[in-house]
């Protein structure tokens, strides 16, 4: 069987350069899609890290493995596509849109129970929304507003990044636990209350040099979350929560980080009960810059193999599922899409990481069955 492209890359994928990794059985490969064609970027290195870190990222630095067909470009036989990335640390920002610290608010005041949520947001968007729509991170006007809610009993952790001076970044999952388009993506079993987040995901190298963008799901537990900020890690690192892909777009001529300012993210969810839910996340509408997040995201550390930054997102899911006032909420079996013009498209099927696939192969496998295929020394 050969997986087809079409429908996942962009409709522009002949003119743009596209990182990504397939295994046809024998281990993870990184590849190169450009020029119409698909390359094995082996001969010069054995890792998407390494690919990006010395820029080995062209046409002249792979083995052509085949030419795509422009209309129905696909797979080599019994490939399976990958996440985009390897030893990158995978780090993501929170609360980078108003819309999405009304929700986190929300979740706190509701204490993860989302029968409360309807009632809370109407009161938080009537006294809220407007401010933190309106200033800018860090600024006067920002300062300024911080006091009038402190001093009317509303402010919250979540008010503190979404408006103050320094952004919310944490690590959102281990090195080599991500999982690619169609993959199997997970929910903890004992979550009653949680949804997707569509995003867009910065790919930088060791140099702090963003160097292009990919499609990502955030998976969140907003119960988790919502009984207590100290539980975002059990909220947001659980087997198969964290999907990437599918491929990450090179900057180039053709690609900026302009385009990604100005991105819009579709998601539809279709559930096997027939339920179906569409949003948008538009990037013009985040209060701090990409290339501003990434530079919080660097900070004073050192990413020897670089990092992966999830944006953020929009979108926060609030219509009802089962009952009036009961929101949103995952079900098993729920068809997730995410997509962008220039990105592509990353779709996942919901199950619970309890009974999603085990994550196997961790640092220690993969240099293992590098070193077995002769690459150990092209990382």
């Amino acid at each position: 069987m050969t997986v087809s492209l079409a429908g996942i890359l962009p409709d522009d994928w002949r003119s743009g350069r596209f990182l990504g990794r397939i295994d046809q059985g024998d281990g993870p490969v990184p590849v190169l899609i450009a020029d119409g064609a698909l390359f094995d970027l082996t001969p010069g290195t054995a890792t998407i890290a390494g690919a990006i870190d010395r820029e080995l990222t062209t046409p002249a630095h792979g083995r052509h493995i085949a030419d795509l067909d422009a209309a129905d470009p696909r797979l080599p036989d019994g490939a399976t596509l990958l996440a985009p990335i390897d030893l990158q640390c995978i780090k993501a920002a929170g609360v980078t849109f108003a819309v999405s610290a009304i929700e986190r608010v929300i979740e706190e005041r509701a204490r993860g129970d989302a029968s409360q949520a309807a009632a809370i947001r109407g009161r938080l968007e009537e006294r809220v929304g407007s401010g933190i729509r309106s200033v800018v991170p860090g600024s006067a006007e920002a300062a300024a507003l911080k006091a009038v809610l402190i001093e009317d009993g509303m402010w919250s952790q979540y008010l503190e990044v979404a408006i103050g001076p320094d952004a919310e970044v944490f690590t959102k999952s281990p090195v080599l636990s991500a999982v690619g388009h169609d993959a199997p993506i997970g929910v903890r079993s004992d979550s009653s209350w949680n949804n997707p987040e569509p995003e867009i995901v910065l790919a930088i190298s060791s140099r702090g040099e963003t160097v292009g963008a990919m499609l990502g799901n955030d998976v969140n537990l907003r119960d988790f979350e919502g009984r207590s900020a100290l539980l975002l890690g059990k909220a947001k690192d659980n087997t198969a929560s964290c999907a990437l892909g599918p491929f990450i777009r090179l900057f180039d001529g053709g690609f900026t980080i302009d385009d990604v300012r100005s991105a819009d993210v579709a998601l539809t969810i279709e559930g096997s009960d027939g339920f179906r839910l569409e949003g948008a996340s538009r990037m013009s509408e985040i209060s701090r810059d990409p290339l501003d997040i990434a530079a919080q995201a660097m900070s004073e550390h050192h990413y020897p193999d670089g990092f992966v930054l999830f944006l953020g997102t929009l979108f926060a899911p609030t219509q009802d599922r089962d009952v009036p006032g009961g929101g949103f909420t995952h079900k098993v079996g729920d068809r997730v899409t995410i997509a962008s013009p220039r990105l592509g498209t990353l779709a996942n099927t919901v199950t619970t990481s309890r009974d999603a696939p085990k994550w196997e192969m961790g640092i220690a496998a993969f240099v293992r069955d590098l070193a077995r295929r002769g690459l150990a020394e092209r990382i």
